[in-house]
């Protein structure tokens, strides 16, 4: 196995897939999404990178981005203070001949040319902050390196969401299912419609970075955006490309039901172990007291980060930093984001409350199972 990919330039695309979530994106992007009661999905594939020894390591931002560059600030808590590589953040702005918004990755890259060619690394892996993963970048990197490949891209097995079947084709949100002979890529369809259990791309992709210029530096002259669309698909029989199947534990969000439903996976103890077993996933320190459970409170089966309040109620919820949930209320099957307050006597469930929310004494609020309640920041109900 690869003992350090000191060899490694790491570049994540934290927009990528926001259209999705368009109530959670508003004042934020995909990546600074809340997750897992104290971590933002971007920690996920971040420490995925650190623990497989990537210490240079780019973020390539579009718009939405001052919460995301709040949460990462230097990179300490990733290990990536540097003199040499360590954390970047590119703005939409960095180049001139290539500025504004990026419209697919092929545009974001394009951007990045020169700082590519400015690098001493032989491989690039990049990754889209869509799917949370505890993921071995070495062991795909071994893969790719013993395969001779051009290009490696990872994938999972599963169902395509209903989220992504049902998503308006018109809206740049593009998926992608893969066939595979003996190991190498060799069609790939988008946004297909087909049932039953396929090869769903992950976009996290192995390429060499000498490469990734040349193939990048093209679809830039002939004003191509999409990577996989534009890029890749036209090359395939020209290109060895590679499909890496990855068979851990995966949670892709593809809208608010997914967003919702993978949070609550995670307060069964099989998954729990299956996403954060295999190494440390790491985030920005808040330093809040321990949870305080007053008298009467009563909590089961509740996944609670530090410096909550609880006097009333919470069963099957998802509750994060600084929550207060007062005497006599009662919170079930809702995650509730930091520092919103359940004042005393509320009856909530089936709820999606975003940072700074108040619900009022007395109140009742609920949704279902399959359409849960969405407050927006700093909302008073």
């Amino acid at each position: 196995m690869v003992k350090s990919n000191t060899s490694v330039v790491g570049i994540i695309f934290p927009n990528s897939y926001d259209a999705l979530v368009p109530e959670l994106v508003s004042v934020r992007l995909m990546a600074s999404i809340p997750f897992a009661s104290r971590y933002r999905i971007i920690d996920f594939i971040l420490s995925s990178m650190t623990h497989s020894g990537i210490d240079n390591i780019s973020v390539v931002v579009n718009k939405n981005y001052h919460s995301l560059m709040d949460h990462l600030g230097s990179g300490r808590e990733w290990d990536l203070i540097r003199k040499n590589g360590g954390l970047r953040i590119f703005p939409p702005f960095a180049e001139k001949e290539v500025g504004g918004p990026y419209v697919g990755r092929a545009s974001a890259l394009a951007s990045l040319l020169d700082f590519l060619k400015d690098q001493k690394e032989k491989y690039v892996i990049m990754s889209d902050t869509n799917v949370v993963v505890n993921f071995d970048f070495s062991a795909m990197l071994q893969a790719h390196i013993d395969s001779g490949a051009d290009m490696t891209i990872a994938y999972n097995e599963q169902e395509i969401p209903d989220e992504l079947l049902n998503y308006p084709t018109n809206d740049r949100i593009f998926y992608y299912t893969f066939d595979v002979e003996d190991g190498r890529l060799k069609k790939v369809y988008i946004n297909p419609k087909t049932e039953g259990v396929q090869k769903l791309s992950m976009n996290i992709f192995v390429v060499d970075r000498e490469l990734l210029i040349d193939i990048v530096n093209d679809a830039y002259i002939q004003g191509r955006s999409f990577f996989m669309r534009d890029v890749i698909m036209p090359q395939l029989g020209k290109l060895n490309v590679q499909a890496y199947k990855y068979t851990d534990y995966v949670a892709r969000i593809s809208g608010m039901k997914s967003y919702f439903d993978e949070n609550m996976k995670l307060l069964d103890d099989y998954n729990l172990d299956a996403l954060f077993s295999s190494a440390p996933i790491y985030t920005k320190i808040r330093g809040d007291n321990p949870t305080h459970y007053k008298d009467g409170a009563r909590v089961q089966n509740v996944m609670m980060a530090d410096g909550c309040v609880i006097e009333g109620e919470v069963e099957n919820s998802v509750i994060f930093r600084g929550v207060k949930i007062g005497k006599g209320a009662t919170v079930k099957n809702c995650i509730l984001m930091q520092d919103t307050v359940v004042e005393a006597g509320a009856n909530v469930e089936y709820l999606i409350t975003d940072k700074n929310v108040t619900i009022s004494a007395g109140k009742e609020m609920k949704g279902t199972d399959t359409f849960p309640v969405y407050i927006e920041k700093f909302k008073v109900v």
